[in-house]
This record gives structure tokens, sequence and C-alpha cells, in this order.
């Protein structure tokens, strides 16, 4: 990505500041009392990225040694890339500053949007997990589940969107497949801000990640104000999409593809909708520190992950915070890291053209 030299040497510069700083000789264990560590979500507050990032924080004040402080700090703005931009340009690598990534961050990346200034391959992971969705609308449409959409196909339908290269590009790609005529409004801050503009009225169909939609959709669902229609679908341990162990009883995105047309899905923009909600949401969440942090530092991250897992009050909130999907850590995390940032050029391609053609979104690569 652009700016790669400047950035390499303004980080090689910082890890000899950030070691200084520190004081942490080779093989010692880092000491981070009375120090405060900042979790940057590059999102605004009340969306699954906020909920994911400050339900985790507490638990890391707890585990890292020296029980340091630990702070989530919004930097919106760009769908995620302007705090990844400058959490790559001055972040230092001593643990003092971490960056919590979602599939909005990966998804402009992988497409090579002009505006990214981030290298994936710049960065560490210290923990990762997956995460699932949930596509919902309007109670006011009449359509009572998913089987009933096909009532509603000829009707214009309204989207809260961050825009079409973030994570809304599995949404927005989804709702196309099936054949519904969905116009997303560009533009939104973030999935919180799409929530909310479906609480006003504003928008009639929205999706939101396990975290949000957990503690802020259900509650509307209870209230009558919104239909649940199906998950996005997880990965089993073959590959195959299934689902949602978090939403048992809703279909997963492809079962509802089939309720509404009596098929399977399949040709060039399923297979491209596969590999880029793959890359999403079964690798949705990284945190990440720049590259020339210290083992010793990352291995304090990744035991603090071990130790808050095996912690009680991690175990009993976590369900309904979280959803039932794993924080790993180590090489599992590193598994996880792969596949965000691993869609086949095939794909990538189908989606700028498409991007393209919908949406006027033009991608020079």
């Amino acid at each position: 990505m652009k700016n790669f030299n400047r950035r390499s040497f303004l980080t090689s510069v910082s890890a000899g500041l950030g070691i200084l700083r520190f004081g942490l000789a080779k093989g010692k264990t880092p000491d981070f009392s009375g120090q405060i560590v900042e979790l940057i979500i590059p999102f605004k507050e009340g969306g699954g990225s906020d909920t994911w990032g400050r339900f985790n924080a507490p638990f890391f004040s707890r585990y890292l040694p020296g029980q340091p402080t630990v702070v989530v700090r919004n930097v919106p703005g760009g769908n995620s890339i302007a705090g990844s931009n400058r959490f790559a340009a001055r972040a230092r690598p001593n643990g003092l500053q971490v960056l919590g990534t979602s599939a909005s961050t990966q998804f402009p990346y992988l497409l090579e949007d002009p505006r990214v200034n981030y290298e994936y391959r710049d960065w560490r992971v210290l923990m990762a997990s997956g995460a699932g969705g949930v596509a919902y609308i309007s109670s006011d449409l009449g359509v009572k589940n998913v089987s009933e959409l096909g009532a509603v196909q000829d009707k214009q339908l309204l989207y809260g969107s961050q825009g079409p290269t973030s994570l809304d590009l599995v949404p927005v790609l989804g709702f196309k497949l099936l054949g519904l005529n969905v116009r997303p409004i560009f533009g939104m801050s973030g999935r919180g801000a799409g929530r909310l503009a479906f609480e006003r009225g504003e928008i009639n169909i929205d999706y939101q990640t396990t975290t949000a939609y957990l503690r802020n959709v259900v509650p509307l669902i209870n209230q009558g104000e919104a239909v649940p229609l199906f998950s996005w679908g997880t990965l089993d341990e073959s590959g195959q999409l299934v689902r949602d162990p978090t939403f048992p009883a809703l279909p997963h995105f492809a079962e509802a593809y089939e309720l509404l047309h009596g098929e399977k899905p399949s040709g060039p923009g399923w297979e491209s909708w596969f590999s880029f909600f793959t890359a999403g949401f079964p690798a949705m969440k990284l945190l990440v520190a720049p590259k020339d942090t210290p083992d010793e530092v990352v291995n304090a991250y990744q035991n603090a992950v071990i130790s808050m897992k095996q912690d009680p009050e991690y175990i009993a909130r976590k369900p309904a915070a979280l959803g039932t999907y794993e924080q790993v850590t180590g090489e599992a995390a590193q598994r996880l890291y792969e596949l965000a940032t691993d869609v086949p050029q095939q794909a990538r391609s189908w989606v700028r053209t498409w991007l393209r053609d919908e949406f006027q979104v033009k991608i020079e690569v």
C-alpha cells in the first residue's frame, strides 16, 4: 500500500523509542503498572466493534501484567479507514496502543481502496474472533419471516450503509442476490448509526453484527418493531456454510436464498459473496499491534487472553454480550488473520466490477 516505506521507517524509530520508554529487556515480562493502554476502535460508539472492545477492555486491564487502565478510544471516519490509517502511522510498538479492526477495515484493504494507507503485514495479531450477523426488517412491511419476503420484492427497501467497500458489501450484495429492491443510503458512520436510522423510521431493512443485535435489536423485536429474517451463517470445520449457533432458529443466508428461489445459490455472484463473507464474518474481529512489537509484549497480551477466557465473570457475561464466538490467540488467531486477508483475485475482480456497474464506484488498481 502507499506510504509503505515511510511507515516502515517510522515504525522502526518508534520501536526503539517504545522499548526505551518501557525499559524492557529481552526475555523479561513487561510491567504495565501505572500505564494507560488505548484500545483504538475506528468506529463510533454503539456498534458491534465498539461493544466488542468495551466488553474486552476491563478484562485486559485485569490480566495484563501490572493491571494497566485499558480505555477504548473511538476514532471514526471513512468506514474505519481514518482511524486505521492513523494507527498505522502513529502507534508505537510498546503495547500501549492496540487496534481493533473489523471486516469494514479488511474489505477496503482487500479491494485496494486508494484511501487505505495501512498494511496488514505491518501488524501482529494479538487476539481474533469471528462474529455473525442478522438481517431484519421493519414490522410495518407486514413480513413475518423470511419466507414472506417475496411479498415485498417489488417495493423499494432502504438500507443505511457505511459505504460500498465496507463490511456492508456482504449484506448489500446479499440483498441483491435475494432479488430484493434495496437501495443503500451510504454515509453512515457505523452500524450503530444504521440501527438508529432504522429506529427513526428512515430505513426499513437493516442488519447488525451479533454483539449489537443482541444488545440493541432484540428489544426492538420484543416490542414488535422489527422482524428477524436470517443470519449470515457460519462455517463448519469443513468450510461449509451452516446455521449460526447463536441463532439456531434462523435460516442462514443460503437457506434464505433457497426459500425464495427454490434452488441453492450458485454462480459468480454467489461465489464472490461467499468469499467476502468468509473473510468478513468468521474472521471479523482482529486485535493488532505494530509488527515490531517485542515478543514479550505480544506474549503478555496472549497470556491475558488465555487468562480472561477462564475468568468466571467473563464466561458468564460473554454469551449475552458477544454470542458464542470464540476469542482466540496464538496460532488460532493467526489462522483467522490469514482468512481475513486472503480473498481470491477472481472474487476481488468480480466485486470491483459489480461496485462499478451498480454504484459507479471505481477502484483503480
